[in-house]
């Protein structure tokens, strides 16, 4: 009988079969997919990550100390000295700079660490001088400069080359020191001597003036996981210095970027929560729709076969073959589709890392058949069609009864204000620590929100239904006419199945809306990032150009020159910005986000109105309980002592670190500061043209002294971070997944409400119901679930998209004043829609124009 059965199942139910399965394949195709890509992001970030480091380990020997210890990988000696000056002749003129260091680096030190420097003007081979000391000395591969040595005689040394050192603040760095305790900067005089030259030069310099390093790079065959990694990396760092006995200690270059790496792939993982579980649960939830559409046919069924003698232990018997014949084709299926999903966008059909991933969703797969379609397979034969009482509207289910959609709603605000208040992290990466703190209480707020959602577009859709019948007439009347309210009252007969449809089509047009607008909204910040980064599209620094000379370079539409220096407040020593009020806020991406308490306008306004104006970190107010007009007196390096007053408060501005910095008038910095407080930075604007093109043109027009950026490169580095998970990857698995439930919540649902429907649609045929009359019914239910699907759905993913946007604040640097909305994916989703709700009511009105007799003997 089993085989029978099944086989019966199969040929005169494949298709409502085939529908569970294809929900369920959904379920397991979503988190497998998803599992495939977040194996693939973490094994980047930790790729990228290893790339950026240019030394992996710099391992300092201890004053008075020699280190013994064999080092791991491949390792080359560094020597440190510091000299007093450097001076040059050029046209008969002596050309003097301060205090810097002369690095003793081996032959091969440029191959075995290729991004430590970059070879700019020149021959390699010889004493080599940074871009920025050559720019200072005005010196060129040829000329002979002078070294002044500490408690030694002067020196002669020939250039043979300019270099640019990418790495600069590593390779300075203290080892061993805080964070807070590093260098505010690199030196700026800087000189690279072969090994035999410097200890020819600096082996008789005082002792104090002198440090030895060991540089290393290590085997980066690494874990993929960066948390993994940072931990075997640490972990040997800490065993190099255990072994050296304290002769030396480690500056982890390599362990730091895997700790930044690491929080990203935390949070990527988040997004994998946040981004995919709902779309996992509305599979479950279209699968159980699917599967419960099919009651009325099932119970009648199973009513005859218990006439002919079916025990309970045979429909169990039948119920389990049909939850695995569906379950295993949907765990099948989703793996296949999770591989294609791979291979498109990773090139790739394999699982990888994500095997695991893979065996969790194909067994969460066959939970789900066990907890969908095995129900409703064991659902008694308890009602035949016709022999269920007939109530216009229903009763409201009893989850809506008492209110639970109201309750959610307001439970999801609760959490969302308790978990998202000022200063809130929902990770949190101490400092030196390989342990990560994620707030998961944070996931409530969201969640609660989503059924919430849910259960009141299930709500209203029952009141339209019910209550709000005369509404439903008159928006059908311009297809039914006449027939206008009996269409009313047949849609209020199919309340449930038809208010579940609705709600189901809702909340995949919100999955689709809310997680596109997030990742919009990402895409918009990764490039407000790289402007705040860069400054502008090109940014030119120790160039000795004008504003004119640049404002020349083709491709350049607008020039605005930005001073920048430092000053203490207090003893705390911070960037100072000197901008021209005027014309900063039309020459730059300023956002009001960027002054809390104030606009963009109103804040250069105010610098504007007053000259010794200043603008300072939040950080800054609170140290010093500063209030609006206080007066603020800075020293800058040279000791001289100048007034300000406070006038605002400013947390981003281009080019400036992410703590603490100062934003005042360029004029009245000049003025205070006859001999200049800084330097200035040109931020260039260009025409269309791309980026890296006009910084081409600048830097032919210039010469390589010139420090030029372009916002196309400084895009990518800032977007090795959290991007290397690649937002547009994953968008494009969650627009197509989110498509296919919009599609299938809508159609599918429709399609299979109109099949349970053929005898009633036939006996309307019987009673001299024409075709354009039937339509009417097939139309408006039609309209009706676009509408509800269009209006209640976007206002559900907007508010969730709102509130994902703050919980996961920390993705977001700088965090966005207004969410970027996903034009793309809202033209894809109402193009489905546009071809799936017309294709669905021309399928069921065809089907309605069958003869009568003919369906009525099919049934």
């Amino acid at each position: 009988m089993t085989i029978l059965w099944l086989r019966g199942l199969l040929t005169r139910r494949g298709g409502r079969l085939a529908g569970a399965a294809a929900g369920i394949a959904l379920a397991v195709a979503l988190p497998a997919a998803l599992g495939v890509f977040l194996a693939s992001a973490k094994a980047t970030m930790t790729t990228r990550s290893v790339a950026r480091v240019a030394v992996d380990w710099q391992v300092e020997a201890q004053p008075g100390a020699k280190i013994t210890v064999a080092m791991p990988g491949t390792s080359r000696q560094v020597d440190f000295a510091e000299f007093d000056g450097l001076e040059s002749r050029r046209a008969g003129r002596t050309v003097p700079t301060g205090p810097g260091r002369a690095l003793g680096l081996p032959a091969d030190y440029a191959t075995v660490f290729p991004g430590q420097m970059r070879l700019l003007t020149g021959s390699a081979s010889g004493a080599l001088l940074a871009q920025q000391t050559a720019a200072n000395l005005r010196a060129v591969p040829g000329s002979t400069i002078t070294v002044h040595r500490p408690g030694l005689p002067d020196a002669q040394v020939r250039v043979a080359g300019v270099v640019e050192l990418p790495e600069a603040d590593s390779l300075f760095q203290r080892v061993g020191a805080p964070p807070g305790a590093q260098p505010q900067a690199p030196p700026d005089n800087v000189l690279l001597l072969p090994s035999s030259e410097w200890h020819t030069l600096f082996d008789a310099v005082p002792r104090d003036r002198v440090r030895t390093q060991f540089h290393v790079r290590l085997d980066h065959r690494l874990p993929p996981d960066p948390a993994d990694a940072y931990i075997k990396v640490t972990g040997a760092a800490r065993n190099l210095e255990v072994r050296m006995a304290g002769s030396g200690l480690v500056g982890d270059n390599l362990g730091a970027a895997l700790g930044a790496a690491r929080e990203d792939a935390l949070y990527s993982q988040l997004l994998f929560v946040f981004l995919g579980v709902p779309g996992v649960v509305l599979a479950i939830l279209l699968t159980a729709s699917i599967t419960r559409s099919g009651a009325v046919r099932r119970a009648a069924d199973q009513a005859l076969l218990r006439t002919r003698g079916a025990s309970p232990a045979t429909f169990l018997r039948l119920a389990l073959a049909e939850t695995l014949i569906v379950g295993v084709a949907g765990a099948v299926a989703g793996l296949g589709l999770a591989a294609l999903t791979g291979w498109l966008s990773h090139g790739t059909a394999g699982f990888g890392g994500a095997t695991g991933w893979m065996v969790a969703s194909a067994a969460a797969g066959l939970l789900v058949a066990c907890g969908t379609v095995l129900p409703a397979a064991l659902r008694p034969a308890g009602v035949i069609a016709g022999r269920a009482p007939i109530t216009i509207g229903g009763r409201m289910p009893v989850p809506l009864r008492y209110g639970l959609d109201l309750v959610l709603i307001a439970s999801s605000l609760v959490v969302f204000r308790l978990t998202s208040g000022t200063g809130h992290q929902l990770v949190l990466v101490p400092e030196g620590l390989t342990q990560i703190s994620v707030d998961y209480w944070a996931f409530a707020g969201p969640a609660l929100l989503w059924a919430g959602a849910g259960l009141l577009i299930w709500r209203l859709t029952r009141l339209l239904l019910g209550p709000g019948r005369p509404i439903v007439a008159r928006l059908s009347s311009p297809l039914a006419g006449r027939l206008a309210g009996t269409v009313a009252v047949s849609l209020a007969r199919q309340a449930g199945p038809l208010s579940r449809g609705v709600t189901m089509a809702a909340l995949a047009v919100a999955f689709v809306l809310s997680t596109a607008t997030f990742n919009a909204t990402y895409r918009q910040q990764a490039q407000v990032d790289a402007v705040l980064t860069n400054g502008a599209d090109v940014t030119v620094t120790r160039s000795g150009a004008t504003e004119r000379q640049l404002a020349a370079v083709p491709g350049v539409s607008g020039v605005e020159p930005l001073q920048h220096g430092f000053a203490y407040v207090g003893s705390d020593l911070q960037d100072l910005y000197g901008v021209r009020a005027g014309t900063v806020l039309a020459a730059t991406h300023l956002q009001d986000a960027y002054f809390p308490g104030d606009t963009a306008a109103g804040a250069v306004g105010k610098l504007a109105a007053r000259p010794d104006a200043l603008l300072v970190s939040q950080e800054t107010v609170t140290d010093f309980q500063l209030r609006p007009g206080d007066l603020l007196r800075l020293r800058t390096q040279d000791g001289r002592i100048v007034p300000f007053h406070y006038a605002g408060i400013v947390t981003e501005f281009p080019t400036a670190p992410r703590d603490s910095f100062l934003v005042a008038n360029a004029s009245y910095l000049a003025s205070a500061c006859p001999g200049g407080c800084g330097t200035t930075t040109f931020l260039v604007s260009t025409d269309g043209t791309a980026p890296h093109v006009v910084a081409g043109r600048v830097r032919d027009r210039l010469g390589p002294d010139a420090g030029i950026t372009d916002l196309d490169t400084t895009r990518k580095v800032v977007g090795s971070s959290l991007t290397a998970v690649d937002l547009t990857g994953l968008s494009a698995i969650e627009l197509g997944y989110g498509l296919a439930l919009a599609a299938a919540a809508t159609g599918l649902l429709l399609i299979l409400g109109f099949t349970e429907r053929r005898r009633t649609f036939a006996l309307a045929r019987v009673l001299g119901a024409r075709p354009r009359q039937l339509g009417a019914f097939i139309w408006t239910e039609v309209g009706l679930v676009a509408l509800g699907a269009a209006v209640l759905g976007a206002a559900a993913g907007w508010a969730l998209a709102q509130m994902l946007v703050v919980v996961l604040t920390g993705v977001f640097d700088p965090a966005p004043d207004h969410l970027a909305l996903p034009w793309g994916h809202l033209a894809a989703m109402a193009a489905v829609g546009l071809i799936v709700l017309p294709a669905a009511g021309a399928l069921a009105l065809r089907a309605a124009r069958r003869p009568p007799l003919t369906v009525l003997r099919d049934l």
